[in-house]
């Protein structure tokens, strides 16, 4: 359990880290980020979740369940719809505001413009936090599988990689609202912390319930696909030259397949 909680802890750690550097740009550029290049960038963070879904998440959860003698597909199915209801209720109470646009979602709310951004960053870092904790949970399960703790790292890097452009993403646009450099650099970071408390946190939650272990798994990934299709893959082909969104979901999900195959 210590060492799930350490491993896990390290992980999330890691994307919360790429999240700050991402953020870090707010010092360099003056400007907003382009469209097209927030577009790709969009497209890329809605590939490498597909495929982190997939082989990082679903397939482990068939796996696991097909070894204790039991019908793979179900946990499979059964927490990937229970992972997308919990994300689209999320997106239906918690007030957010995403990038571009003018009217909040959620639950009426006074909260001020750039909070309400951060908030729309959250709701993605939630799932992604949750997909990594689980991972090296996992991992720490089966001692004797060196793999799965390869898988597990490979997650975290994938989530790592496109945390950099969604940090940017979000202090540049605090940058725009008013806010100052550092402020925007805090907010912007502190918007992937909650993929370490969720890291964690399910983590300690599947010490306890290790025998649910595949329906956890299928659950972040049911998670994740929601925020993929509601959210990111949208925004990513709004306007025109939508097609760099769509090569952007492609580079993502090829990154993200060779980094787990290759790893894992």
């Amino acid at each position: 359990m210590n060492q799930a909680i350490m491993w896990a802890a390290a992980g999330t750690g890691f994307t919360f880290f790429m999240t700050a550097l991402g953020a870090s740009v707010v010092f360099i550029f003056k400007k907003e980020m382009g469209q097209n290049i927030q577009r790709a960038f969009l497209g890329f963070a809605a590939g490498v979740m597909i495929a982190a879904s997939v082989w990082s998440l679903l397939i482990p959860a068939i796996d696991q369940t097909v070894e204790d003698g039991g019908i793979g597909w179900v946990p499979a199915a059964g927490g990937f719809v229970f992972g997308g209801i919990f994300l689209m209720l999320l997106d239906f109470l918690m007030p957010h505001l995403h990038l571009g646009e003018s009217h909040a979602e959620g639950l009426h709310s006074s909260f001020r413009r750039t909070t309400l951004l951060i908030l729309a960053v959250t709701l993605h870092n939630i799932p992604e936090g949750m997909a990594v904790g689980l991972a090296f949970a996992m991992a720490a399960q089966h001692p004797e599988d060196a793999s799965l703790y390869a898988a597990a790292f490979a997650l975290a890097m994938g989530i790592g990689i496109q945390n950099f452009p969604e940090g940017a993403a979000i202090s540049l646009p605090l940058r725009q609202e008013g806010m100052s450099r550092f402020k925007a650099f805090a907010f912007g970071s502190l918007s992937g912390i909650v993929e370490l408390i969720f890291g964690v946190g399910i983590t300690l939650i599947a010490a306890f319930i290790s025998p649910y272990m595949p329906w956890l798994l299928a659950f972040a990934a049911g998670a994740m696909i929601y925020v993929v299709v509601e959210e990111l893959i949208p925004e990513a082909n709004q306007g025109e030259h939508s097609n760099l969104g769509t090569v952007g979901v492609m580079a993502g999900f090829l990154i993200m397949m060779i980094l787990d195959v290759a790893l894992g």
